[in-house]
């Protein structure tokens, strides 16, 4: 991965961001730029779109309330954890109860501000489209544009799905708007994916150049999320969207299992870096895909990856921002045990997601952390240095997503940029996975649903599996086990109903350990159902909005 600096000075604002990194960023510019001499040339456009790139990973490299983390926090998947002396708002998060922490009403403010600020970049580039000199590239011009319009279009997605009732921007202004009707954002959603779909070409970004190329927005990366927009918009909403059809949306599906450019990865452990990697004694050198010889990992961009959200090592305290600082959150609390760093502790994984999976199915080990299977809770100082401070342990944590360590317990990102476990964390975020692809694709109504559906279960179970009809309730139930903690089962019950998500959520007492003493978790299902799955608008911007936004129901 290469490091790109970006110096763009966005008018109206007086902000000045520097951007970040990914294998296909190779520019470094230390020349200050503003919107009166910019956004003339090709390389401007290019420029522009990679601090469209930075935008939306910004918005996931804040921590404990980047959309990923909150989307798994708020599931039935896990509880909130962390520290046994931190603050509530996890737990707040989690059971969707602002009076366990009546004071906690800012929790998503630095989320909804980034947010805001990657679409304000998309805005800035899209607007300004016309005024650069394209000459005959135009090719090119939709391809980027292509991209700028889907990064928009993934932005707005995730904050109307957070918080339903938004201010809508497709202009880089600096206004007081009120939130408009969820409809309207979606509109702005599928168009900007309908723009990529149609305008990025299919042989823009081909998996065999992944090694310069991942992480880039593709023809079939769009179409895909098109498809997951269109499954929860009729799921949540209850209703068809406006210019969006389900035909529509299953043909673009069909064209991306037809294009031969994804197949799934034969073992699902190897799609995940700490489910495929071996300790490893020091000196090692970890080459930036953890320790070679040590690890079957299928590596970054493999054939299974759809899109994935990149991340680099070389964050700093300062002004880079690229660091994937939410999977510190997903890390054992005070505890080494390689391959598995220390973290911050949170997503104790809810014992039932153990217990759901066929002792057979090799996605319940790739996926789950078991404290005694691995021989974590049996080391001397496991309780000392784990229990004592973690908040609603549970014996099982995520394996999927978190930090990873040496054998000594030095954190594997040493030697990697500062080499801080807190900020120089690099494994790519998933968004889209070609399992998703064939599920999705299933659960509309293919006429290969059965063979969709197989393929997925085959690699599960191996040459033994048993097949099942493609139901909704068969495929839904898929969805559980394969993506299970990649921040989609809260979405995915969500659009089976508010009053389903919540009795799946409900809990009348499971017992954990909060310090080391027993505590029993309970969470209310009319939570859930009056706060409809949405989560709280930082009241500080309702207050810097004159009152002109409105608080979400329930909090």
């Amino acid at each position: 991965m290469k490091n790109l600096k970006l110096y763009i000075l966005m008018l109206g604002t007086g902000w000045l961001f520097a951007s970040c990194s990914d294998s296909f960023l190779d520019v470094e510019s230390k020349t200050e730029s503003t919107t009166g001499n910019f956004y003339k040339t090709v390389s401007d456009a290019k420029r522009a779109l990679y601090g469209c790139y930075d935008g939306w990973q910004l918005t996931t490299s804040n921590g404990g309330k980047a959309f990923y983390f909150a989307s798994e926090v708020m599931s039935d998947e896990c509880f909130g954890g962390t520290g046994a002396v931190d603050g509530y708002d996890c737990r707040v998060m989690n059971r969707f109860d602002i009076s366990i922490e009546p004071s906690n009403m800012n929790m998503f403010e630095d989320t909804w501000k980034n947010y805001y600020v990657g679409v304000y970049r998309c805005n800035e580039l899209i607007t300004r489209e016309d005024q650069i000199n394209w000459g005959n590239n135009t090719v090119l011009r939709g391809t980027l544009m292509g991209e700028c319009r889907a990064i928009r279009g993934l932005l707005y997605f995730d904050m109307v799905r957070l918080w339903g009732n938004i201010p809508l921007f497709t202009e880089p202004v600096n206004e007081n708007r009120p939130q408009v009707h969820p409809d309207e954002v979606y509109k702005v959603i599928i168009d900007d994916l309908k723009f990529a779909v149609g305008n990025i070409p299919a042989d823009a970004y081909p998996k065999a150049q992944a090694a310069t190329n991942d992480g880039r927005i593709t023809k079939y990366a769009a179409a895909a999320v098109l498809a997951r927009v269109y499954l929860y918009y009729t799921g949540y909403y209850g209703k068809e969207p406006a210019g969006l059809t389900k035909a529509e949306v299953l043909a673009g599906l069909e064209n991306i299992i037809s294009s031969g450019e994804f197949d799934l990865i034969p073992e699902f452990k190897n799609l995940w870096p700490a489910a495929s990697s071996l300790p490893v004694n020091p000196p090692a050198v970890n080459t930036g895909s953890w320790v070679e010889g040590y690890t079957t990992y299928a590596g970054d961009g493999n054939r299974e990856t759809v899109l994935a959200q990149k991340f680099n090592w070389t964050d700093n305290w300062g002004d880079k921002k690229n660091g994937n600082n939410w999977l510190v959150m997903m890390g054992m609390r005070g505890f080494n045990f390689s391959p598995y760093g220390t973290g911050w502790g949170g997503c104790t994984v809810h014992p039932k997601m153990w217990n759901v999976y066929d002792a057979n199915d090799t996605r319940r080990g790739a996926s789950i952390i078991n404290y005694e299977l691995e021989g974590i809770s049996k080391k001397a100082d496991f309780e000392k240095n784990h229990l004592s401070d973690q908040r609603e342990y549970t014996g099982y944590t995520v394996k999927k997503y978190t930090p990873m360590a040496f054998a000594d317990g030095t954190a594997a990102v040493v030697g990697l940029g500062d080499g801080n476990f807190m900020i120089s964390q690099y494994q790519d975020f998933v968004v889209m996975r070609y399992a998703d692809v064939l599920l999705m694709a299933a659960e509309l109504g293919s006429p290969n649903a059965q063979d969709y559906l197989n393929k997925v279960r085959q690699r599960a179970f191996g040459p033994g599996f048993t097949v099942v009809p493609p139901t909704k309730e068969n495929i839904m139930k898929e969805r559980m086990l394969e993506f299970a903690f990649e921040g989609q089962r809260h979405w995915d019950l969500l659009r089976q109903g508010i009053e389903y998500a919540a009795q799946q959520k409900a809990e009348s007492g499971v017992n954990v350990l909060s310090g080391n003493k027993p505590e029993t978790v309970t969470i209310n299902a009319q939570n859930i159902i009056k706060t409809k799955g949405l989560s709280q608008i930082p009241i500080n911007q309702i207050i810097l909005s004159n009152n002109v936004l409105k608080q979400n129901e329930g909090w």
